[in-house]
């Protein structure tokens, strides 16, 4: 039914998707999503993986989790972390990936805002869970979102963090996001 609702919606609003790899590259990685800037990818991105089907996570606020709307958020795959205090979240997502098959979304900008360079984490999180690190993006312009090319596990391994970096930065060059003035295309 989720994925009826979802071909419906997406076609509505115009949207299409597109698969840049075989679809089971979703069912078990880190799933870098960028540019961030709009809540509305979030719920692009979840009606691209009802309509196939795959299970997806987000690390988000636990106030998120424990409002009254936290079922609805826990629903969508939100996995609330209490950030005032120091986690050891590399592990916590290591653990996860043991018990479950899902992707984890991250947004190393970390916010909807300008930021000068990304985060690290999502690379420690891929590298240390031996997952791989899979693309994912919504252009505004095109109305279309680009999902599943892989960066494997192998690669992770051999190449240099830099290298996989500008790999990113120089496939992200091609996304329109909705507000491009919040988005750096120099993420390192």
């Amino acid at each position: 039914m989720k994925k009826i609702i979802a071909q419906f919606v997406l076609w509505i609003w115009g949207w299409k998707i597109v698969l840049e790899g075989p679809a089971s590259n979703l069912e078990r990685c880190v799933l870098v999503v960028a540019p961030h800037t709009a809540n509305e990818e979030y719920i692009l991105g979840n009606l691209a993986y009802w309509v196939l089907g795959k299970k997806l996570k987000v690390i988000i606020k636990d106030a998120h989790t424990k409002a009254w709307y936290g079922f609805l958020i826990k629903g969508l795959g939100g996995i609330g972390i209490d950030r005032s205090q120091r986690n050891d979240l590399i592990n916590f997502v290591k653990r996860e990936f043991h018990k479950d098959n899902f992707s984890l979304v991250i947004t190393p900008e970390g916010t909807r805002s300008w930021v000068p360079k990304w985060r690290k984490g999502f690379y420690h999180m891929a590298l240390e869970s031996k997952v791989p690190i899979v693309i994912a993006a919504g252009d505004f312009k095109e109305k279309t979102m680009y999902l599943g090319k892989k960066i494997s596990v192998e690669e992770l391994e051999t190449r240099s963090y830099e290298s996989i970096m500008q790999e990113l930065q120089d496939y992200f060059q091609k996304i329109t996001p909705k507000y491009p003035e919040k988005w750096n295309p120099k993420i390192f």
